[in-house]
């Protein structure tokens, strides 16, 4: 195998943290993981396997008992009970330490353990939920990973079936404390690998049978509608689909249609030069047939009868093939412009290798051979199992377009960071079938720009296209809005990245990550963070007509939150409905959250490291956020070569913003920048001073009454110098305007004029919020109608 293929591992434990028997093997690698290994022989496995790379783990300390017939290993966190025999239910129990829950914290070898779930393989064909693969994380403090039938990775790169029967089971008793189960999981597996910074822009897919005209035009009409997309996808109709019957089926093919793609080198140069990367769409299970253009040159290599068309048939458990399948299928495409391939693997898990999944083959070996010539490697393929994080991006699969499933997928993605898979791309909008929903399409579409990869994409029918402008005017601008707004999130996006990719910490968590001893952040399953800094509640079900309004059950921790679309301002510490029209949905901000943002009114669709920056600053707290930057594209981050600019809010009688001078190699961004600041939630200030390098700088200042928003704009701003926004003015945090909200809403609710008077009567008529409600209760009003009226009233 090539050195491409292989891998860094450290797969050889500390011999301190090892307790073992003739048939036994117990490895303390934390004080809340330990492996256990069982086998008739007492032959142990000291290798890499698909899953597991590193148990070199730091020296641990922990009591041992060992007696004739018992065997106990205590640590800090957990209590291992063994009756040195073959493992059994009766024989070997761990119990995890300290006040978990109530009789539940102690494990029976064996028995079923109650996680809160992981990911599933696809989405194919799904209408609504499915159920989940088991994940690594539990209420009642611990989960297994087991190990025992994983392949073995040899030192040469290239994978080896294990002995059978044997048992190779990691615990992770890790209580509560998720993140540091992730974090430890992430040593013993491997990292998730930064992604590309193009990968976190808006990508366009469509299964169409486009030729290069037609693709070049619906690009240049997005661009018309100033809606960016940094990477654009090709579906299957690229090559040879209606092939010679003799040949079977066209599912599979490398050789491009030239009657749609006359000079595809010509075609991908220019989706370069328009600031988008490439991925072609792959179905490999038919191999190679006589009809395909490397055929013959492939067919020598692995000396197949050529002259009589022998097939090359599809085998990823053979060496040979996998790398001709690569040097003479792949590497062309990829000198010719193809930045990464989606691996559309449909056809089950069975190999001529007992055990070997090819999905999981194509995955790992595609990924490693995507970074042979040192840019960053990508894939886009199903999950695998767990260890399917290292090979980013999941295609979750053909959706039914219905409401159901997009109820499913806010929970499904952020539940899938139970398995530490944390980039999951959904045909956002849905695959196939369903029906025509403008309302659903961007409900979904929302969600989507708050998911972990935003990809558009729809079947092969002819109406069943996701350009917004199929929609109504106002989905359609709507989508455009959100649209625009994923692409200007990059910043901050890419910093979770590397946050991910450095520290185990997925960008989209459930809420129980950092609420973990609150049931509330268990129960709302659709809520999650999106980052540090974002709680996210996508709208998934149809709004009230009446109301004109969808609603979100949410539950919102201790502190204060800014809705950062309409500036509504909430306390926590409780459940309430959030409504929102179409045109937005809840994303709040904790108090003291820095946003830094690409600025969208001098940028289309540069995904580089902007010079036009704009940050949000939301009122309230003090805040710190350290934005992360580098080339995006290459290796060369791993030799330091990035910067981090640090931003901090202080908040109080003295309140004041600093950008700091950028710290690490500096060449990597411009050296100049252009800020716009939004500070929300902020009441006006009147004297306002901003500095750098100890002089004060010019600076454009507005306020936005309807968001209570100070912005202020300055240019030219040397990075290499600290920058700072005084205020001199005491601050405080503004007040929502009720009586605007309550107006604005009634305003577009389709009900009777005389309901609309009596309710903004009773409103304006009491200071007193507990009778305002009062009288408002004595209406009768709908459901929905009174709920939107009380979330104003009661925000904060």
């Amino acid at each position: 195998m090539k050195d491409i293929y292989r891998i860094d591992t450290s797969p050889f434990c500390n011999n301190n943290n090892v307790v073992k028997g003739d048939k036994y093997r117990f490895t303390v690698l934390t004080s809340q993981m330990i492996r256990l290994e069982y086998d008739d022989k007492g032959i142990f496995e000291d290798r890499a396997t698909q899953r597991v790379l590193n148990r070199n783990f730091i020296s641990q300390s922990f009591k041992l008992i060992d007696e004739e017939e018992n065997l106990e290993i205590i640590t800090d966190h957990i209590h291992l009970i063994y009756d040195k025999k073959k493992f059994s239910k009766n024989g070997l129990t761990i119990t995890v330490r300290g006040n978990i829950s109530n009789y539940h914290s102690i494990w029976h070898y064996g028995e079923e353990i109650n996680d809160l779930k992981g990911t599933a393989r696809t989405l194919d064909g799904v209408d609504g939920a499915i159920p989940l693969e088991r994940g690594l994380i539990s209420k009642d403090g611990f989960s297994i990973i087991d190990d025992s039938e994983s392949l073995i990775l040899t030192e040469d790169g290239w994978i080896e079936t294990r002995k059978k029967k044997i048992t190779d089971i990691y615990f992770l008793g890790y209580g509560r404390d998720y993140i540091k189960c992730f974090k430890d999981f992430f040593k013993l597996c491997g990292n998730t690998p930064l992604l590309p910074r193009y990968a976190l822009g808006n990508w366009w897919s469509r299964y169409y049978r486009y030729n290069e005209k037609e693709y070049k035009k619906l690009l240049d009409r997005f661009k018309e509608e100033k809606v960016p997309f940094s990477v654009a996808v090709i579906d299957m109709d690229w090559h040879l689909v209606d092939i010679d019957p003799k040949y079977g089926s066209g599912w599979t093919g490398y050789t491009w249609n030239k009657e749609l793609f006359p000079d595809p080198k010509r075609f991908m140069k220019w989706l370069h030069e328009n600031n988008l990367r490439v991925t072609l769409n792959v179905h490999p299970a038919d191999g190679i047939r006589a009809h395909e253009e490397m055929y013959t040159d492939m067919a020598k290599h692995l000396n197949i009868d050529y002259l009589n068309g022998q097939n090359i048939e599809f085998d990823i458990s053979n060496s040979k093939f996998l790398e001709a399948y690569f040097k003479y299928a792949h590497h062309p495409n990829e000198e010719n412009g193809v930045d990464f391939w989606w691996i559309d693997w449909q056809q089950g898990n069975n190999s001529k290798i007992e055990g070997l999944d090819p999905l999981w083959m194509l995955n790992h070996y595609h990924f490693l051979d995507n970074k042979r010539n040192g840019k960053r490697p990508l894939t886009f393929s199903r999950y695998a199992g767990i260890g399917s994080h290292r090979y980013p991006v999941g295609f979750s699969g053909d959706s039914i377009i219905t409401w159901e499933s997009l109820d499913f997928q806010p929970y499904f993605t952020a539940n899938a960071s139970n398995a530490g898979y944390g980039w999951w791309s959904h045909d956002i909008g849905g695959h196939m079938l369903g029906v025509k929903d403008d309302e659903m399409a961007l409900r979904w579409l929302q969600f989507g720009v708050f998911s972990p990869i935003m990809r558009l994409h729809s079947s092969s029918s002819v109406f069943n296209g996701k350009e917004p402008w199929r929609y109504n005017s106002i989905v359609h601008e709507t989508m455009n809005e959100f649209l625009r707004f994923r692409h200007s999130l990059v910043p901050y996006i890419y910093t979770m990245n590397r946050i991910f990719s450095e520290d185990g910490i997925p960008l989209v968590q459930p809420m129980y990550y950092k609420n973990s001893e609150y049931d509330e952040a268990y129960e709302v399953q659709n809520q999650y963070y999106f980052g540090s800094e974002l709680i996210v509640c996508p709208i998934t079900h149809p709004m009230n007509r009446k109301t004109g309004r969808g609603k979100v059950k949410a539950w919102l921790p201790e502190g204060t939150y800014i809705d950062i679309f309409n500036g509504m301002i909430y306390s926590g510490n409780r459940y309430i409905n959030l409504y929102r029209d179409i045109r937005r949905i809840p994303v709040l901000a904790k108090s003291g959250a820095i946003i830094p943002m690409i600025n969208m009114e001098n940028c289309y669709n540069q995904i580089d490291n902007p010079k036009d920056i704009e940050v949000r600053i939301f009122a309230g707290d003090n805040g710190r956020f350290k934005m992360y930057e580098d080339d995006g594209n290459t290796l060369e981050y791993l030799k330091g070569r990035y910067a981090e600019t640090e931003m901090n809010l202080e908040w109080g009688d003295s309140t004041r913003f600093v950008v700091k001078a950028v710290m690490g190699e500096f060449s990597v961004i411009p050296k100049e920048r252009n800020y716009t600041f939004k500070f929300i939630g902020f009441k006006d200030c009147k004297e306002i001073m901003v500095i750098s390098d100890g002089k004060e700088v010019i600076y454009e200042k507005y306020y936005d009454n309807l968001m209570n928003t100070i912005i202020i704009r300055c240019n030219q701003i040397d990075v290499l110098k600290d920058l700072v926004v005084d205020f001199k003015d005491v601050m405080q945090l503004s007040r929502n305007n009720i009586d605007r909200e309550i107006f604005d809403f009634l305003n577009e609710a389709q009900i009777r004029f005389d309901i609309k008077d009596k309710i903004y009567n009773i409103i304006n008529s009491h200071e007193n919020k507990t009778k305002i409600i009062g009288d408002l209760q004595t209406l009768d009003l709908d459901k929905d109608l009174f709920g939107a009226v009380c979330e104003i009233i009661l925000a904060y």
